[in-house]
């Protein structure tokens, strides 16, 4: 066993976001969101996604029409809507004291448009915070975790081009902070908000259009970014009214590294980590575009884009105040078009010969882990939280009731372990939420049979099963962990 040195203050816990767990999707004056609207399809391959990318346009044209065929797990979760009570209590028993979870703007605002809040959806998530101050657990909210409000988007297919939907979204924002600033102190406007820089549907709710060039695309993503942003520092401005709450930015994490020393691997490398990562942090925390920006846009368009000196000004005067990521796995960069590819964290990228990969081809690298820690401290110096860190595999309850799940105790152990050295490295990072305390509907894949979860639900891909709970080895060993924090 080896003892870890972690502060008192550390903060230790799990993410989820309300698409993925709340289930309830007509319930109580709510909306479908973009997410609701992806039936699950079976895949052969676990690692290979392009039959999920293919179908996205017939599916879209589908729901837009009121046609709707398949099975959509997201509509269900795990029924966190009706069971929060006891998964928050299973959470506490973990001995976790922060939950990071996200507020569905579709059961706020339900139509998007309306005038006043939803009262129901007002009580849901007040109720849930309560629970977990009973708990004597902190909260994390992300305000916007990929639900886009599927109403909003028919109205506006150009998603966050269409200035009125920042409006829509202030609104939301600014309601939901009135609402529970007394009870939440920590705060994500948007979660992995770089995936908008290739994913321009889920990141910022534009509609698909098969017709649409590449460089066309890049250019609403640039654009939609910026108007991302120019919200988020709308949003800071308006928080300074409180004075216990605290902002940070929410990244995928994109670590990559030079497939090997060639120098123009290296320079590759360089490049991606600027366009993927690094434009992102400069806006938000130093709150400005850095100098390389200019020949990146110029590059993927074709184009000069300019931004409107107010809201420049904005981006400078309101930067966030701590940076979180998610960090599942890295990647190599090559100039060989013929590099071996593997899955991530919604996008591909080079295969890394010394590191194993889960089923669906993330790779697993702790060391990376302590990497960006030490990278991000460097080159920003505010404080640092990692907001999903963890191993999706299938797994099924045994004659016990229960899972052995070794490989992910070896995972989360390793990981925690890099997080215990980049503190004595002088890394100022102040807390830890894996992804996930509970098995959950996958994101990209809206499996449940890609399990993250300390604990088991007990249901399928189809949703059969009686959604009771149970804790697996790995559950037990957290437990101890926290107590002891040895591994």
């Amino acid at each position: 066993m080896k003892k870890l040195n972690f502060p008192k203050s550390f903060l230790w816990g799990g993410a989820t976001s309300a698409a993925q767990i709340e289930g309830a999707w007509n319930i109580d004056g709510k909306s479908l969101t973009l997410p609701e609207i992806q039936p699950f399809i079976e895949l052969k391959d676990k690692s290979d996604l392009s039959k999920l990318h293919n179908e996205r346009n017939i599916i879209f044209k589908n729901a837009l029409e009121g046609k709707f065929e398949g099975h959509y797990p997201k509509r269900f979760g795990i029924d966190f809507y009706h069971r929060y009570k006891e998964d928050i209590a299973l959470f506490k028993e973990a001995g976790m004291n922060i939950f990071r979870m996200s507020i569905s703007w579709a059961r706020i605002f339900p139509n998007a448009f309306d005038e006043k809040p939803n009262l129901n959806g007002l009580k849901f998530y007040r109720d849930v915070f309560e629970e977990c101050k009973k708990n004597n657990m902190e909260i994390m909210v992300t305000m916007s975790h990929f639900d886009y409000p599927f109403e909003l988007m028919k109205s506006n297919p150009k998603g966050w081009l269409d200035p009125k939907v920042k409006e829509l979204f202030l609104k939301y924002a600014k309601t939901i902070l009135d609402e529970y600033a007394d009870i939440v102190k920590y705060w994500l406007p948007f979660n992995e908000i770089n995936i908008g820089a290739f994913a321009v549907e889920a990141g910022l709710g534009i509609m698909p259009d098969s017709k649409r060039t590449e460089a066309e695309t890049k250019e609403l993503s640039i654009k939609g970014l910026h108007n991302l942003f120019v919200a988020q520092a709308e949003i800071v401005k308006y928080a300074k009214k409180f004075k216990n709450i605290k902002l940070g930015c929410m990244m995928a994490d994109m670590t990559t590294y030079s497939l090997d020393c060639n120098p123009v691997n290296v320079l590759a490398n360089m490049k991606r980590e600027q366009i993927l990562k690094f434009m992102f942090y400069d806006v938000m925390i130093k709150g400005k575009y850095p100098g390389y920006f200019k020949n990146i846009v110029k590059t993927l368009t074709n184009k000069e884009i300019t931004f409107d000196e107010n809201e420049l000004k904005l981006l400078k005067e309101n930067p966030l105040e701590f940076i979180s990521f998610s960090y599942y796995m890295s990647n190599t960069v090559s100039t060989d078009p013929n590099q071996e590819k593997t899955q991530g964290n919604l996008t591909a990228a080079g295969k890394n010969p010394f590191l194993k990969a889960t089923d669906w081809g993330w790779q697993i690298d702790p060391i990376g882990l302590r990497y960006v820690l030490n990278q991000l401290w460097d080159r920003y110096e505010v404080p640092l939280f990692i907001s999903e860190n963890g191993i999706g595999v299938l797994e099924t309850l045994n004659e016990e009731n229960a899972v052995n799940d070794d490989y992910r105790i070896d995972y989360l152990s390793k990981h925690i372990e890099q997080i215990d050295l980049a503190l004595k490295d002088g890394v100022d990072v102040f807390g830890y939420t894996m992804w996930t305390p509970i098995d959950l509907v996958s994101a990209s894949t809206c499996e449940m049979a890609k399990r993250y979860g300390l604990i088991f639900v007990d249901y399928d891909d189809y949703h059969n099963g009686t959604g009771n709970r149970y804790p697996k080895k790995s559950f037990n060993w957290f437990k101890e962990f926290i107590k002891t924090k040895e591994i």
